[in-house]
């Protein structure tokens, strides 16, 4: 058996290539929009994919099975009770594959969603110990799916909490203790609240030190999955029901359209939005007007997801060289009306300064004294409430990033502004967010509440 797991750090999202030696026939589960790492993997192999499997709809990015079906012919796979608008191959509970030697089990495991599922994989048919299960978002290291998501779209999160639980304890912890876990996320995902950074376990470990886990009985269990739980980013619906239907393929290899400033300037007037993908130490030395900033050294489509309506054309800022990579990385959660880039944007500014503005980065030094100096400063903390609960600089103002573009009506558009996180990585993005809708003097804390709390005044 050859058996690859794929880590996309920026959505901390697990993907898997099973092939089986003696026959060359192999699956993927849960891929990436962006497919060429498997069709290149199964080549060298000697591989045929001929099942794309999807352990649930997922809601955190799009999914690459119809980019991975077009590519190879494979079909593609869901739960048994999962209803696609494109040709789909129905799994059932219990069904059982054979690749060869390798022997794949269906489990149904609703509860994250409803047509969520686990995929149990045995090296040789008869095996005792199973070598591993994918369990999706049903169970990640350190916690399970959370229950909520669904929440707009008609399933209330006790009914999928209760059905989790179930699903945990009939279907998964049933499993021997030596069965490897291979979840669909890892730390950072918003798909959970405590998931670890390792990105495998065993069902004994997960047993023996899951909080959802060793919940007592169930009604505990569904307190403790249900509480808590991060906002998710505004795109989740919008991928959760993309994944379903048929739609366009991303070509990951085409380069977006360059656009001069005539061109960028209608497309701006047009209702385009502007996201300067630009670390935001370089954000702040100089960016056009009304430009929101994402960096692309961080979770880039996740938080361009977060601030960026799914409905409207996007115009790309990025150093030369990076236009397919922030074009492909909106692709991933499905936001593809990307109309091009600026064209050498380090000369359009140099040659249109008026067009330009800074951005103010304030040390925690400087902000305490600012909150001394300046009567009716306003603090906005866009920080998740979980980490919020560990503390915040008084007098704050808590809006999650996601959350900040409904939210800004609550806020006084005239106060001088500071917007923090916990690093400065996300305040950029809220800071840049705020000048956009016309905020006049905004400024963001550099290295965040991090920052705040080492430099606090002994005693404070």
């Amino acid at each position: 058996m050859k058996f690859t797991q794929y880590y996309l750090d920026c959505l901390s999202h697990a993907s898997y290539l099973i092939g089986d030696e003696t026959t060359g026939r192999a699956v993927v589960v849960d891929p990436q929009r962006d497919i060429k790492q498997y069709v290149d993997d199964a080549a060298e192999n000697g591989f045929t994919i001929e099942l794309v499997i999807e352990t649930h709809f997922h809601a955190d990015f799009l999914s690459g099975h119809l980019e991975l079906a077009a590519a190879t012919g494979a079909e593609i796979g869901y739960s048994s009770v999962a209803e696609t608008e494109f040709p789909s191959r129905p799994l059932a509970d219990g069904e059982r594959l054979s690749l060869g030697e390798l022997e794949l089990e269906f489990r149904h495991t609703p509860g994250h969603t409803p047509e969520s599922m686990s995929i149990v994989v045995y090296e040789k048919a008869g095996d005792e110990v199973p070598y591993g299960v994918l369990t999706g978002d049903t169970l990640f290291i350190g916690d399970v799916g959370r229950p909520d998501l669904l929440a707009s779209i008609g399933f209330t999160q006790d009914e999928l909490a209760d059905k989790l639980y179930e699903s945990l304890h009939t279907k998964l912890l049933t499993l021997p203790d030596a069965t490897r876990v291979y979840p669909a996320h890892g730390a950072g995902s918003a798909c959970g609240k405590n998931l670890s950074t390792d990105t495998v376990s065993t069902m004994g470990e997960q047993r023996r030190t899951n909080y959802a886990l060793l919940a007592g009985d169930k009604k505990t269990f569904v307190d403790l999955v249900t509480e808590g739980q991060p906002p998710a980013p505004e795109y989740f619906v919008y991928d959760a029901v993309l994944n379903r239907k048929n739609r366009d393929l991303l070509d990951e290899h085409s380069m977006p359209d360059a656009l001069d400033l005539a061109a960028f300037d209608a497309a701006v007037a047009g209702g385009a939005m502007i996201v300067d993908g630009r670390d935001p130490e370089e954000f702040a030395q100089g960016h056009l007007i009304g430009s929101v900033n994402v960096g692309l050294n961080g979770r880039y489509a996740e938080f361009a997801g977060s601030v960026v309506p799914s409905d409207t054309d996007i115009v790309l800022v990025v150093n030369p060289g990076a236009e397919i990579e922030a074009r492909n990385r909106l692709g991933r959660i499905g936001f593809d009306r990307v109309v091009g880039y600026l064209e050498q944007p380090h000369q359009v500014m140099t040659s249109n300064p008026e067009r330009v503005q800074r951005a103010s980065r304030l040390t925690a030094a400087e902000l305490r004294s600012r909150r001394e100096e300046i009567d009716g400063l306003q603090i906005v903390d866009i920080r998740n409430p979980g980490e919020v609960e560990a503390g915040t600089i008084e007098g704050s103002a808590l809006i999650p990033v996601g959350q900040l573009p409904g939210r800004v009506a609550e806020l006084d558009p005239a106060a001088p502004t500071v917007v923090f996180c916990a690093g400065g990585y996300r305040s950029s993005v809220g800071a840049s967010v705020l000048r956009q809708a016309g905020f006049a003097d905004v400024s963001d804390l550099l290295g965040g509440y991090t920052a705040w709390e080492e430099t606090a005044p002994v005693g404070a």
